[in-house]
């Protein structure tokens, strides 16, 4: 693929230099594997699982893990138009060349996705058609939030990994090992598996022949439940302080893990239910990763994770340590997953103090009965409360997030949605400032392993009448808006979300007749999966209607620790219009995650007896499953709000200045000019890109970088002119302001090992501040195609060009079409016959010299008007070569 990147988008995204990345000796490696990622690259380097699971892999000093993600349509038609595999980002090494590939799935819409991969791979995409010999074909597996339910899936994986990875992808790992040494076959490997806990062979089971659309039979009298392994000490399980650091990623932050697994008990959450029981970070620990992932990442944003961060019983706790740090250091803070009324008011008010950042709340039905039936354990009073505290702090905007098709829901609790939000937004009262607030809707899609998992999906035309209901009532309100989301997309959720192993024939189908990036609207089309149903023979009501209760289900035979009997309790108190409390705080439900006097956990088949992992036993007093909390109790008060002597809310006023930073980081003591290199891959990073990298790479050499002040500080850098996307340089610089002067030797000493692949720091000067950001009158070039004939032509066109007396360009730009006369920017050229470098044959190359004295134009867009009589542009720039050499400046210095 690495042969490709000038013709394949966002090149950077496959050139395999990010900071933090793996990079080991093939040949010393006894086992390879990829951790694929069914989703583009910037969502794929937003997921912790993988981030987790490529530290503990990669500990092992013979054992490789790379990563691989799916490329989009456009860079996928690239590698299919080449003949080109699908290959890893580390080591540029095709799939089907590696021992094992490892899919993450994280919901359903992401299954023909993996067959893309596959597929783009040369892998067969069926465990059945693939090599019995493991090292003719790869181990194909699969991990992920949503496999206790992937039965479309079950045909296309060897085996899946259920719950936590940390364990068992090891013992797989080890397993597969053993395996290669002694020369299983597949299937010896997978009947070897089966006693690993945590592990799901699908084809050690099948359909009954009596029910073949419901529950599976196994196929061996000791293998007939699989079970749900999780860690229960997230203290002792392995967190990576060393990560790949993207170059971009819908989350680019340090995101840290501070809790897994809730117990809110909301009866539509599929992760609420299985993932129990709660387990916190200890502090200390907190404490300990946070220092060593800012210092190895060198992120300026840290993000606290968990499935609901404002339950985190230390919260408060932790909160006032970081905030301290976060104001001494520029680093700004985000609480993602915060339940209605969890932050009190000390933490909004130092929130609010260092950056306002968005706040989404989750109501998830408008009226209270509703709420109640679904146990959101949310009042009205609550939100509108949490909204006046917003208000009272500085807050004007506020997003929150509806069901709509909820078990029991009339329109009545659709008319309480807007009903609600305009509360919300007069939360204030008579008088005072109002919120803006951005309703989102989503319809309610069943998921296994809940109370809800019986109940019907409502079909598309109710889903966009109840949309079209909400929105007539939004219709000419101030301040309020909505969006919602696609219920096409819902609808083929529901399909999946539920279905037998008889939907794989429909995942391929659709595949074949091109679903890929199904979760993306841009790419989202109903019709393949509507005609690949109709080719199976079967309908989409009968995927989305109501489950029998007491039948046997598709995921009936796996064990996700989590009892039918409470499931079907907290579905009658659903409708008894019941709340259930929180049982981390309260009494217990017996729901079966927790070892208890009545019984052990039903997680137990995974335990110790099983072959778990010694380190996550029981110790003494303290039950192997069940919750661990810092606290007993939160340690946060409610909210209160502050009211005058007529009851209104008393806000915080509105003084429009930026957030104070220390003082510290606005002096400016000295000013530096950075000179370096950009070759190879890192030549494939566009000037936002490198900005972002540049400034990580500064914080994690310790340099003291001064900020700017105003709304959002940032390091004081600047650079030279942006370098075209593929274009290299043997010299480019940028400028840097540090607030406590150092030595040059001391800055190039702590930046130089911390820069990517092809970035090699060449000097570092102190310059004025007058001539920081000076830039070159002129820069030299020189110019290469792959072979002698090609760069004869090149010759050729740049003596043509130089004779003109002028040559008039026109371009697009984002203020319309805009000519100029180019021939003055081409000041001198020249033939060179330099030995030829390792990419190019050709010894013989152009080389020239810019000149942007009267005006300014892309370097390569400059060669593609000389050379366009050679060819089309896209052609051509696939076999261009253009290198900068030097940098001119007015008073004749040069560099190098």
């Amino acid at each position: 693929m690495r042969s490709l990147l000038p013709l394949l988008p966002r090149p950077s995204r496959f050139a395999g230099i990010e900071d933090g990345a793996c990079r080991k000796d093939p040949a010393a490696m006894r086992l390879r594997l990829a951790l694929a990622f069914p989703d583009t690259y910037e969502v794929g380097m937003s997921y912790l699982g993988q981030k987790i699971l490529y530290g503990i892999a990669n500990a092992e000093p013979a054992w490789w893990a790379e990563r691989v993600m799916a490329p989009d349509r456009e860079a996928g038609a690239v590698l299919r138009a080449h003949n080109s595999p699908l290959c890893t980002l580390e080591s540029d090494t095709p799939l089907a060349d590696l021992h094992c590939v490892s899919f993450s799935i994280t919901h359903e819409l992401c299954y023909t996705n993996v067959l893309y991969m596959l597929d783009l791979a040369g892998i067969p995409l069926r465990t059945a058609d693939r090599s019995p010999d493991l090292r003719v074909c790869p181990l194909v597996i699969a991990g992920g939030g949503a496999l206790l339910s992937a039965e479309p899936l079950a045909p296309f994986m060897d085996l899946m990994v259920l719950g936590d990875g940390e364990e068992s992808l090891p013992d797989v790992l080890r397993l597969l090992e053993k395996g290669l040494e002694k020369g299983w076959t597949r299937d010896r490997l997978l009947h070897e598996a089966r006693l690993v806990p945590g592990v799901y062979v699908p084809s050690l089971f099948e359909p009954e022949p009596a029910d073949p659309g419901h529950g599976l039979r196994a196929l061996l009298a000791d293998y007939t439940r699989p079970t749900r392994r999780i860690v229960t000490d997230l203290n002792k399980a392995a967190y990576p302080a060393r990560q790949v650091v993207p170059v971009g990623a819908v989350h680019n932050r340090l995101s840290l893990e501070i809790a897994r697994g809730c117990t809110r008990g909301c009866r539509f959450c599929h992760a609420g239910m299985v993932y129990r029981p709660v387990r916190e970070r200890s502090l200390e620990n907190i404490a300990f990763l946070l220092q060593d992932c800012l210092r190895e990442t060198g992120f300026d944003e840290i993000s606290f994770l968990s499935l609901s961060t404002g339950d985190f019983s230390a919260l408060k706790t932790l909160c006032h340590g970081v905030l301290d740090r976060c104001a001494r250091e520029q680093i700004s803070l985000s609480l993602p997953s915060l339940r209605v009324g969890s932050i009190d008011d000390e933490i909004i008010e130092r929130m609010a103090d260092l950056r306002r950042t968005g706040c989404t709340l989750a109501p998830e039905a408008g009226s209270q009965r509703l709420r109640d039936v679904i146990n959101k354990g949310v009042s009205e009073d609550a939100l509108l409360l949490h909204a006046q505290k917003l208000l009272e702090h500085g807050w004007r905007q506020v997003k929150l997030y509806f069901m709509i098709g909820l078990p029991t829901e009339n329109d009545e609790d659709l008319a309480a949605i807007a009903e609600l939000c305009r509360k919300v937004r007069d939360a204030a009262g008579r008088g005072g400032p109002r919120l803006q607030v951005t309703a989102a809707l989503s319809p309610f899609v069943p998921k296994p392993f809940t109370p809800f998992q019986w109940e019907a999906q409502i079909d598309q035309a109710e889903m966009r009448r109840r949309v079209d209901l909400v929105r007539a009532l939004f219709k000419g309100q101030k301040c309020l808006k909505l969006r919602w989301h696609e219920p096409a997309m819902s609808h083929l959720e529901g399909i999946l979300s539920r279905a037998d192993r008889r939907m794989a024939d429909v995942v391929e189908k659709a595949y074949r007749k091109g679903a890929i990036f199904c979760s993306w609207m841009e790419s989202f089309d109903l019709a393949p999966w509507l005609a690949a149903l109709e080719e199976c023979g079967i309908q989409p009501e009968d995927c989305t209607g109501p489950r029998e209760v007491g039948g046997s289900l598709p995921w009936s035979h796996l064990e996700a620790g989590i009892s039918e009997d409470f499931l079907l309790r907290e579905r009658a108190r659903a409708l008894q219009g019941k709340i259930t409390e929180d049982c981390r705080y309260g009494a217990c439900r017996h729901c079966g995650a927790c070892d208890t006097k009545a019984g052990p956990s039903l997680l137990a088949g995974a335990g110790p007896g099983s072959g778990a992992s010694s380190a996550t036993g029981a110790e003494a007093g303290i039950p192997r499953y069940g919750h661990r909390l810092n606290f007993p109790q939160r340690d946060q008060k409610a909210h209160e709000a502050r009211r005058d002597a007529e009851g209104r809310l008393i806000c915080r006023a509105q003084a429009n200045r930026p957030p104070q930073i220390a003082p510290a980081l606005a002096v400016k003591a000295a000013q530096y000019r950075i000179w370096h290199s950009k070759m190879g891959g890192s030549a494939y990073l566009s000037q936002l890109e490198l900005q972002a990298i540049l400034e990580r790479a500064l914080r994690r050499a310790g340099l003291p970088l001064a900020f700017s002040q105003g709304f959002h500080p940032l390091p004081l850098l600047s650079f030279g002119r942006a370098l075209p996307v593929g274009v290299q340089s043997r010299a480019e610089w940028f400028a840097l302001t540090l607030h406590k002067a150092l030595d040059p030797k001391e800055v190039a000493a702590r930046l130089a090992p911390l820069l990517p692949p092809g970035m090699d720091l060449a000097r570092v000067e102190i310059t004025a501040k007058s001539r920081r950001t000076e830039q070159a009158e002129a820069e030299a070039f020189c110019l290469r195609l792959p072979t002698e004939r090609e760069n004869q032509a090149a010759v050729c066109c740049f003596e043509k060009f130089f004779a003109l007396a002028g040559r008039m360009y026109s371009r697009e730009t984002k203020n319309g079409p805009r000519s100029m006369d180019i021939r003055p920017l081409l000041r001198n050229w020249a033939v060179s016959r330099e030995a030829a470098d390792k990419e190019n044959e050709a010894g013989q190359a152009v080389t020239f010299v810019a000149d942007w004295r009267t005006g300014y134009l892309s370097p390569l867009l400059l060669s593609m008007a000389i050379l366009e009589p050679l060819g089309a542009d896209r052609d051509l720039r696939s076999r261009l070569h253009l290198l900068k050499t030097a940098q001119i400046f007015a008073n004749a210095e040069i560099y190098p």
